[in-house]
This record gives structure tokens, C-alpha cells and sequence, in this order.
């Protein structure tokens, strides 16, 4: 589980027959679970420098593997005990969305993001979502789009400050979003579920 707060912005040293090296500061262990570019990964190997770490084909079918050079956001995952901040990331792409709009504010910049049909759904105002790894909050959503408002110090510390119209980006939508849409899908037509089992479900993650 990560937060979508952004610990390091590491630099890829290769990316070759699923394994991607990274040079970095941090130092995992082996095995431990690292976002890398919002994408969730296990370390397989350490490095003088930094740690290797492997891609299902699975994985490499649903990202943006364009990302997965130069520079990338990184973030260890959570452990027990730690302070929660951001929101709750799994690491897992639902889709790669692409920058569509950018409109420059006396104090921000919006953003508009275009995805498919299947992933709006799973979008909503004022709710989170997971862009390359970061943490940010919705603003308004469209039939097959949404506005993000990012602050001066995210665009400063983050890649996002250098991304431009046309670039693809990782997304992940809010958790929550996603399994209630699925259980209301799939749920036993002959039974209604109330709120009350709804938040019952929401809490228990």
C-alpha cells in the first residue's frame, strides 16, 4: 500500500527483458514493494547504486512503458505504523490517460486528462486519484475527461511541472471507487444493498 506522495525522483538506468534498473538513493531490501511511476513493483536484485526490479507482462500491458526512462517518481511502500498522509494507493494502472489541456493560473495549473469510458466511471469530483504516482484531488469530471488544479510546490517537486499536451500518464483510480462499482455490478439482483452495507465495506479496508 503507498499514499502517492512522492519520496524521490530517482533515474533509470536500463529497462530491458522485464527488468527495470534504477539508480537511486533510497536502499530497500529485497522483496520490498516500490512505486515507480505509480506503478507497483517488487526489488529483485540491489544495486551498488540503487535496485533492479521485475515487470509481469501483464503489468507492462496495461502502463506506459514510455515512462520507464530518464527520470521517474518513486515511492517505498507504506509500513506498519507510519503517519498516512495522501490517500490510499494501491500501485495497481487502471488505465494511461493523456494530457488533453494545461491552462496556467495566477496560482496552480489545471490540467485536463482524457481516459477511456470503462475508467471515468471510476472518477469523481472532489475525490482522489493516482497521476504517475502523485496524489491529487479531482476537480470536475467530463464525459470522457477530468481537471486537476496542481499547487506551485507539486509542480516544483514532482516531474509533472515539465509534462506538456499530449503526454501519457498513469492512472489509478480511487479504490473505493472501483469496488463498490463492482460489487453494485455484480451483486445478487434479488438483494438491494443499502448504504449502510456500503460504508460497512468502505470501512473495512
Amino acid at each position: 500500500m503507498f499514499t502517492g506522495l512522492i519520496r524521490e525522483i530517482a533515474t533509470v538506468k536500463s529497462y530491458q527483458n522485464n527488468t527495470l534498473a534504477i539508480s537511486s538513493k533510497y536502499k530497500p531490501k529485497l522483496g520490498d514493494s516500490i512505486a515507480i511511476n505509480g506503478v507497483c513493483l517488487s526489488v529483485t536484485k540491489l544495486l551498488g547504486d540503487g535496485f533492479e526490479l521485475e515487470l509481469s507482462d501483464e503489468t507492462r500491458a496495461v502502463i506506459d512503458e514510455s515512462k520507464l526512462s530518464g527520470k521517474v517518481h518513486i515511492e517505498p511502500a507504506m509500513k506498519m505504523g507510519d503517519r498516512f498522509e495522501g490517500h490510499i494507493v494501491q500501485g495497481h494502472v487502471d488505465c494511461v490517460g493523456v494530457i488533453e489541456k494545461i491552462v496556467t493560473n495566477e496560482n496552480s495549473s489545471d490540467f485536463i486528462i482524457k481516459v477511456d469510458a470503462n475508467t471515468i466511471k471510476h472518477i469523481v469530483p472532489k475525490g482522489s486519484i493516482t497521476i504517475d504516482g502523485i496524489s491529487l484531488t479531482v476537480n470536475d469530471v467530463g464525459h470522457d475527461s477530468f481537471r486537476l488544479t496542481i499547487i506551485p510546490i507539486t509542480l516544483r517537486d514532482t516531474l509533472i511541472g515539465g509534462y506538456k499536451k499530449g503526454v501519457k500518464v498513469n492512472i489509478e483510480t480511487d479504490m473505493f471507487a472501483r469496488y463498490i462499482d463492482h460489487i453494485l455490478t455484480h451483486k445478487n439482483k434479488s438483494k438491494t444493498m443499502s448504504w449502510n452495507e456500503i460504508d460497512t465495506i468502505q470501512m473495512s479496508y
